[in-house]
């Protein structure tokens, strides 16, 4: 959809890609479902098991429950409350483990492994990747001169396929990752060409909450995506207000990180055709009054 406000300010021609309407109210549900379904297809599964920060669990959790699986979600502790209760909603029992979603995802493979079940991992599963490719097939078959795309950046799942899809069907369209300043790891990667893990995560985008990066990502991001940008807590919850107010739509942090990204130097894009993905809108309660206060 267009964005007016943000065109008017920058001088672009600005679009919001709004996976915040998927159901489970992410992206996520693309990958989740594409990974379960071709699994089936393989062999169906005695059941299904993952680890997640919240938006990944809940798309695992309801393509689960759509194909008639049993589903466990592995959370860190003190998880998103609003996407804990997502996932709890559809179906799924939730299991607390690890500090962080590097540790809950060992705890979630060694279950996988004792138990026989299929373990969707994200940022290492190709069929995830496949589902989140069709975001930017989407993107170019209804606007095939895009110049630019800002994508989120977490595990890296969603900006690898984007930019894969996009860049096939444009190669001259540009890809813009976006991490948070305190999740910076792969923005370190993507810039030394070389793994570089980060001791924490903490940032209000939990879906950017990422320490260690995964080899063939890093190699993957280097020749896919032309730049990469970190964005502050206070520009995230700028974006959100921002979208909120003038735009109409509802975006968590992580969600509102390509947007606070354009706001960083929209002018340098006049005359340009951008489009903003918008990846989630799980907010919880505490972040919007904060929104606010910064807006």
């Amino acid at each position: 959809v267009a964005a007016p406000s943000l065109a008017r300010d920058s001088g672009a021609e600005v679009y919001l890609k709004l996976e915040n309407e998927a159901p489970t109210g992410s992206f996520k549900v693309r990958g989740a479902f594409n990974s379960l379904y071709r699994q089936c297809q393989r062999a169906r599964p005695a059941g299904v098991v993952t680890s997640s920060t919240g938006n990944h669990g809940a798309a695992v959790a309801y393509a689960a429950r759509t194909l008639g699986l049993p589903a466990t979600v592995f959370l860190p502790q003190d998880p998103n409350p609003v996407k804990r209760a997502r996932i709890a909603e559809f179906g799924a029992q939730i299991v607390g483990a690890g500090r962080d979603y590097e540790e809950a995802r060992e705890h979630a493979a060694a279950h996988a492994r004792e138990r026989g079940c299929f373990f969707v991992e994200d940022g290492r599963d190709p069929d995830l990747t496949a589902g989140a490719a069709t975001i930017g097939c989407e993107i170019l078959e209804q606007l095939p001169a895009t110049d630019v795309i800002y994508v989120p950046v977490g595990d890296t799942t969603l900006i690898r396929g984007v930019a894969f899809a996009a860049k096939h069907l444009n190669p001259r369209v540009r890809v813009v990752g976006v991490q948070a300043e305190r999740a910076p790891a792969y923005y370190r990667s993507w810039q030394e060409g070389r793994v570089v893990t980060t001791d924490t995560c903490d940032t209000i985008a939990d879906g950017l909450a990422t320490r260690s990066p995964v080899e063939d990502n890093v190699r993957q991001l280097r020749e896919l995506v032309a730049e990469m940008r970190l964005v502050s807590e206070e520009e995230m919850l700028r974006a959100i207000y921002r979208l909120l107010a003038d735009e109409h739509t509802v975006a968590e942090p992580a969600g509102a990180a390509a947007t606070a990204a354009f706001l960083q130097t929209g002018r340098a894009h006049a005359g340009e055709r951008v489009v903003l993905l918008v990846t989630g809108a799980n907010l919880t309660p505490e972040i919007l009054p904060q929104a606010v206060r910064v807006g």
